[in-house]
């Protein structure tokens, strides 16, 4: 994993990285006319966030692309809900599923029942757990998206650059800094947590960063169902019990936008105002309205993952398994699911801040300038 961070990292964020994402990520199977028509089950978290039905239409025009019908399900981050879903996509005679969970823990009979009918399966940017049921696994390089939101907080203290590598003639500090986390039933908000924290620790053990709050484990950073009210009532209580002696925060880890904008709310409402004294706030997803708060100042970056790429892995892999072709994979030893370790596909993440968001989403027509307001 160490070892393919450096090596993207070296070839540089943007462009490039997506293209090539997107060269490699089509699979030796998923060439157009080999679908028969057959039905495939693609279950899908919520529609709460923007991201996830972006990911849910891509991922069903890629599998129509190659001839199926597909069954595209909703669960409104409702655990009943996603397993009774699945087990209808069963019932209706579905030959493949793709499945975003809610709760990476909770789909194992499910899951058993679909591999009682021989129907394989694809986790989708979450990994499932706790079952052998599962074939595939399409996701990006997610050690390295938690690694670059904490560059990206360095970046906006002027402590290094994108990449991480330190400046000359740092700021000295120190700089108060809180953390939030993802919710603890994905097993992604561990890969984004652990990397970041990989990079801030040693700046949080010379003193460079402060946690005033003292929180700086998972467990006592994670926001249930990564929900952006949660984060702003989390901030609002750590803002009243840590800085009301007048002192700012500088900086907030935040690992995706719709908890980043729960946080501006509560900087917001505590009377900090966009300027010098606003916190350098990171973010992930790229959704449009957090882009437009990095235009406007509110929040300094996102981390990009192109859903359409990912949606062509993911469905790449559906289609190549039932024409009992091999999937592509470049990962067969980080996601171990407590029972089996799970062949993957990891893509590459690119940080956003103002400089680049026209190269890193326009250019490559994921948002237009009229979305963005640009």
């Amino acid at each position: 994993m160490k070892l393919k961070r450096i090596i993207f990292v070296g070839i540089a964020a943007g462009a490039l990285a997506l293209s090539a994402c997107s060269t490699a990520s089509t699979g030796g199977g998923s060439e157009g006319g080999k679908g028969d028509g057959g039905l495939i089950g693609v279950a899908m978290p919520t529609k709460s966030s923007e991201r996830w039905i972006q990911d849910g239409n891509a991922v069903k025009k890629a599998l129509e692309d190659q001839g199926y019908k597909v069954d595209l399900q909703y669960a409104e981050d409702d655990i009943p809900t996603q397993v009774s879903q699945i087990e209808n996509m069963i019932t209706k005679g579905a030959e493949a599923l793709i499945v975003a969970s809610i709760d990476g823990t909770t789909l194992t009979e499910a899951l058993q029942n679909a591999a009682d009918a021989d129907i394989p399966v694809i986790a989708y940017d979450r990994l499932i757990k706790g079952t052998e049921n599962v074939d595939y696994y399409a996701t990006f390089d997610n050690q390295l998206v938690g690694n670059q939101q904490a560059w990206t907080v360095l970046n906006g203290l002027g402590l290094t650059d994108l990449e991480g590598k330190p400046v000359a003639d740092p700021p000295k500090g120190p700089f108060n800094i809180e953390l939030f986390a993802g919710s603890l039933d994905d097993n992604n908000a561990f890969f984004f947590f652990n990397g970041a924290m990989e990079v801030l620790k040693p700046y949080i053990d010379n003193g460079t960063l402060v946690v005033k709050s003292g929180q700086t484990t998972i467990e006592q950073a994670a926001t249930l169902r990564w929900d952006g009210e949660t984060a702003q009532s989390r901030m609002e209580d750590i803002l009243t019990a840590n800085y009301s002696d007048g002192t700012k925060v500088d900086a907030v880890l935040s690992p995706y936008d719709g908890i980043s904008r729960g946080i501006i709310s509560a900087l917001a409402d505590a009377g900090y105002d966009v300027g010098d004294e606003w916190p350098i706030i990171s973010g992930q997803d790229a959704e449009v309205d957090s882009v437009k708060a990095i235009l406007s100042g509110e929040q300094y970056a996102t981390i990009f993952k192109d859903t359409r790429e990912l949606a062509k892995v993911a469905a790449g892999m559906a289609v190549d398994v039932l024409n009992d072709e091999k999937p592509e994979v470049n990962d067969e030893e980080t996601y171990d699911n407590d029972v089996k370790v799970v062949p993957s596909y990891l893509l590459a993440p690119v940080p956003v801040v103002k400089d680049n968001v026209k190269s890193a989403l326009v250019d490559t027509g994921y948002w237009t300038e009229a979305e963005l307001g640009l």
